[in-house]
Protein backbone atom coordinates (compact mmCIF):
# COMPACT_ATOMS: atom_id res chain seq x y z
CA UNK A 1 0.00 0.00 0.00
CA UNK A 2 2.93 2.32 0.65
CA UNK A 3 4.03 1.97 -2.99
CA UNK A 4 0.51 2.73 -4.26
CA UNK A 5 0.37 5.82 -2.07
CA UNK A 6 3.95 7.06 -2.45
CA UNK A 7 4.04 6.61 -6.22
CA UNK A 8 0.52 8.05 -6.62
CA UNK A 9 -0.61 5.06 -8.64
CA UNK A 10 -4.29 5.76 -8.02
CA UNK A 11 -3.98 9.30 -9.35
CA UNK A 12 -1.93 8.06 -12.31
CA UNK A 13 -4.57 5.44 -13.16
CA UNK A 14 -7.34 8.02 -12.97
CA UNK A 15 -5.51 10.55 -15.16
CA UNK A 16 -4.36 8.02 -17.75
CA UNK A 17 -7.75 6.32 -17.86
CA UNK A 18 -9.41 9.63 -18.68
CA UNK A 19 -6.80 10.26 -21.38
CA UNK A 20 -7.32 6.75 -22.82
CA UNK A 21 -11.09 7.18 -23.02
CA UNK A 22 -10.77 10.69 -24.45
CA UNK A 23 -8.39 9.62 -27.21
CA UNK A 24 -10.46 6.58 -28.14
CA UNK A 25 -13.72 8.53 -28.01
CA UNK A 26 -12.19 10.98 -30.50
CA UNK A 27 -11.45 8.02 -32.77
CA UNK A 28 -14.84 6.32 -32.45
CA UNK A 29 -16.68 9.48 -33.42
CA UNK A 30 -15.97 8.38 -37.00
CA UNK A 31 -15.66 4.62 -36.41
CA UNK A 32 -17.91 2.11 -38.07
CA UNK A 33 -16.76 -0.76 -35.86
CA UNK A 34 -16.64 0.60 -32.27
CA UNK A 35 -19.83 1.80 -30.66
CA UNK A 36 -18.68 2.54 -27.10
CA UNK A 37 -15.62 3.13 -24.95
CA UNK A 38 -16.13 2.61 -21.23
CA UNK A 39 -14.13 2.15 -18.07
CA UNK A 40 -12.78 3.53 -14.85
CA UNK A 41 -9.16 4.30 -14.20
CA UNK A 42 -6.99 2.06 -16.32
CA UNK A 43 -9.58 -0.72 -16.55
CA UNK A 44 -11.26 0.02 -19.86
CA UNK A 45 -13.13 -1.69 -22.67
CA UNK A 46 -14.35 -1.02 -26.16
CA UNK A 47 -17.61 -2.44 -27.41
CA UNK A 48 -17.47 -3.68 -30.98
CA UNK A 49 -20.55 -2.97 -33.07
CA UNK A 50 -21.25 -6.63 -33.78
CA UNK A 51 -23.26 -9.42 -32.16
CA UNK A 52 -21.90 -11.37 -29.21
CA UNK A 53 -21.47 -14.55 -31.24
CA UNK A 54 -19.16 -12.95 -33.78
CA UNK A 55 -15.40 -13.44 -33.80
CA UNK A 56 -14.62 -9.81 -34.68
CA UNK A 57 -13.37 -8.87 -31.19
CA UNK A 58 -11.22 -12.01 -31.07
CA UNK A 59 -9.69 -11.23 -34.47
CA UNK A 60 -9.01 -7.64 -33.42
CA UNK A 61 -7.26 -8.97 -30.30
CA UNK A 62 -5.10 -11.19 -32.50
CA UNK A 63 -4.17 -8.15 -34.60
CA UNK A 64 -3.44 -6.16 -31.44
CA UNK A 65 -1.19 -9.00 -30.25
CA UNK A 66 0.65 -9.07 -33.57
CA UNK A 67 1.28 -5.34 -33.14
CA UNK A 68 2.58 -5.62 -29.58
CA UNK A 69 -0.48 -5.12 -27.37
CA UNK A 70 -2.27 -7.80 -25.36
CA UNK A 71 -6.00 -7.43 -24.77
CA UNK A 72 -8.76 -9.82 -23.81
CA UNK A 73 -12.02 -10.30 -25.67
CA UNK A 74 -15.01 -10.87 -23.43
CA UNK A 75 -18.71 -11.49 -24.06
CA UNK A 76 -17.94 -11.92 -27.75
CA UNK A 77 -18.01 -8.26 -28.80
CA UNK A 78 -16.11 -6.48 -26.01
CA UNK A 79 -12.36 -5.97 -25.77
CA UNK A 80 -10.98 -5.40 -22.29
CA UNK A 81 -7.79 -3.49 -21.50
CA UNK A 82 -6.06 -3.75 -18.12
CA UNK A 83 -2.57 -2.21 -18.26
CA UNK A 84 -0.27 -1.98 -15.25
CA UNK A 85 -0.75 0.90 -12.82
CA UNK A 86 2.84 2.04 -13.43
CA UNK A 87 2.13 2.80 -17.09
CA UNK A 88 3.41 6.14 -18.40
CA UNK A 89 1.57 8.60 -20.61
CA UNK A 90 3.92 7.88 -23.52
CA UNK A 91 3.22 4.16 -23.20
CA UNK A 92 -0.51 4.81 -23.09
CA UNK A 93 -0.36 6.91 -26.25
CA UNK A 94 1.63 4.13 -27.97
CA UNK A 95 -1.11 1.66 -26.96
CA UNK A 96 -3.88 3.92 -28.24
CA UNK A 97 -2.04 4.20 -31.56
CA UNK A 98 -1.82 0.40 -31.80
CA UNK A 99 -5.52 0.10 -30.98
CA UNK A 100 -6.65 2.70 -33.52
CA UNK A 101 -4.40 1.27 -36.24
CA UNK A 102 -5.74 -2.24 -35.61
CA UNK A 103 -9.32 -0.97 -35.65
CA UNK A 104 -8.68 0.86 -38.92
CA UNK A 105 -7.56 -2.46 -40.44
CA UNK A 106 -10.95 -3.95 -39.59
CA UNK A 107 -12.89 -0.89 -40.73
CA UNK A 108 -11.62 -1.42 -44.27
CA UNK A 109 -12.52 -5.12 -44.41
Amino acid sequence: MDVVKNEQLTENADRLGKLFRSLLNDYISTSKIVKLVRGKGLLNAIVIDDHEDSDTAWNICLDLRDNGLLAKPTHGNIIRFAPPLVMTEDQLIDCVNIITNSLKNFETK
